[in-house]
């Protein structure tokens, strides 16, 4: 008998062939395409991917208290920024960079519940997982305060 490390292509393909089902056999029970969750197509799917991402939302507000309050101020910043007397462009970037920070927000949020999910002992990994997430909402929102410093101080000074 060889060694697994000897074990070449040829032999490899040889013995899938003698393990193989007969082809009557294979056809009876096929294995599935690919995920459940992944069978509607056309614009169920697209209905479908609306109302997972309103869940998202909902759940975002229910549990993260984070998301609200970068919510409420997402909200406060889009009318301050549609009423200032600067550009279109401007009003564009200054409610673009909110916006970013709540995507951010939702993919820590995301990150932070599958590490709850795998286990909620305490690890390195987990750790660094979560912090790398906060640290991403922290830039986006460093982000977000330097856009809008930039755009009002040009406007107004």
């Amino acid at each position: 008998m060889r060694s697994a490390t000897s074990l070449t292509l040829t032999n490899a393909i040889d013995i899938v062939k003698k393990n193989d089902l007969p082809s009557s056999e294979a056809a009876a029970d096929p294995a599935p395409a690919g995920s459940q969750f992944k069978s509607k197509s056309g614009w169920r799917r697209v209905l479908a991917a609306f109302f997972y991402s309103m869940d998202g939302f909902k759940a975002a507000w229910r549990n993260e208290h984070a998301f609200r309050q970068e919510l409420l101020l997402c909200l406060a910043g889009t009318l301050i920024a549609i009423f200032l007397p600067v550009s279109i462009y401007q009003k564009l970037l200054l409610v673009a960079v909110l916006i970013l920070v709540l995507i951010v927000e939702l993919i820590n949020s995301a990150i932070e519940a599958t590490i709850d999910r795998i286990s909620l002992e305490r690890h390195a990994m987990s750790k660094n997982a979560k912090d790398f997430g906060s640290a991403s909402v922290f830039l986006t929102l460093a982000l977000a305060a330097l856009a809008w410093i930039v755009v009002l101080v040009d406007r107004f000074y």
